[in-house]
């Protein structure tokens, strides 16, 4: 395979505030690439930089031989995005909505209600194509918006946060149309901070945290980076300041973090610490609920590397 995007020391400021600082990697053509990180971590900027929504005050980019700063209108043109926010108009339909955007693309005759029709039977919503976009749910917004993306059949498909907000059927579905869409063909560049998402879906990951690549590789070669260590997960009550302090000082933590009623603790000995981990837990005053020990994943790498969690 062959890089079809280059991102090289990508830099964009607002005012005194660095939102990308110095962000590189590439993206190798068929592949779908993950770009997991907090809210605020950057991702959304990087993706605005990459589809020429914004300029960069530093680095570049190049898709397909083109740079953003030289060449915006051929970059464009080998793109498809997918934004955060549903751009779509309420009061048309989906199909008036499609066809709207297939015009925008070029598109137009036979090849347009061609590429509507089939832009349908990806999001599912063949049936309802005819009801007001403002009549769906949040889960077939999302659907149409990505099938807005790829009316035109893009080489490139941005995606970012495409599920937020949304139910459990319709985030399987997006998920499924990401993977059959790569399976046609198309690289995927999709951003989230789900780390289950980018686990299931993606290729290659980039961890991005304040700006900046913390970590590039497989799913394999990032949980090589907590290699040798158990995770540790705590159901537990709320945990305080002082709680979290305790479990962090104990003999044999690596790091440790708690989010939504949950402890996290990474260690390179489970069963020697288990013990330590309660009792600090309950002298603390906190009430656990259960303890299992895991095997790495994204979420324990982001630990490792910013001793915080990813949801924080």
């Amino acid at each position: 395979m062959s890089s079809i995007v280059q991102v090289t020391d990508l830099v964009k400021r607002f005012g005194d505030f660095t939102a990308v600082d110095g962000v590189s990697f590439s993206i190798e053509e068929g592949e779908v690439f993950g770009l997991l990180g907090p809210n605020g971590a950057g991702k959304t900027t990087t993706i605005s930089m990459i589809s020429c929504l914004l300029g960069p005050d530093g680095g570049n980019v190049v898709v397909n031989g083109h740079s953003v700063k030289t060449a915006s209108t051929a970059v464009k043109r080998e793109l498809g995005v997918v934004p955060q926010e549903v751009a779509l108009y309420p009061t048309l339909s989906a199909a008036e909505n499609l066809a709207f955007w297939g015009r925008m693309y070029g598109l137009s005759g036979t090849a347009l209600k061609s590429a509507v029709a089939d832009a349908l039977v990806l999001a599912g919503l063949e049936d309802r194509s005819k009801e007001r976009v403002e009549k769906y749910s949040g889960g077939m917004k999302r659907r149409i918006n990505i099938a807005a993306g790829v009316l035109h059949k893009p080489r490139v498909l941005l995606m970012d946060e495409p599920t937020v907000g949304i139910d459990p059927q319709s985030r399987n579905h997006i998920l499924e149309t990401v993977k059959d869409l790569n399976a046609s063909g198309m690289t995927v560049l999709y951003t989230s901070h789900y780390m289950e998402e980018v686990e299931f879906l993606c290729d290659r990951i980039a961890i991005m945290d304040h700006g900046k690549i913390i970590a590039v590789g497989t799913l394999n070669e990032l949980r090589d980076v907590v290699g040798g260590m158990d995770v540790v997960s705590v159901s537990v009550s709320d945990v305080s300041d002082s709680t979290l302090s305790a479990v962090r000082v104990l003999a044999g933590v690596e790091s440790a973090d708690s989010t939504e009623g949950k402890l996290t603790v990474l260690t390179k000995s489970s069963g020697s610490i288990l013990g330590g981990l309660v009792a600090a837990l309950e002298s603390e005053g906190a009430h656990v609920t259960s303890v299992t020990v895991e095997e790495p994943n994204l979420e324990s790498v982001f630990l490792h590397l910013t001793g915080k969690s990813l949801r924080d």
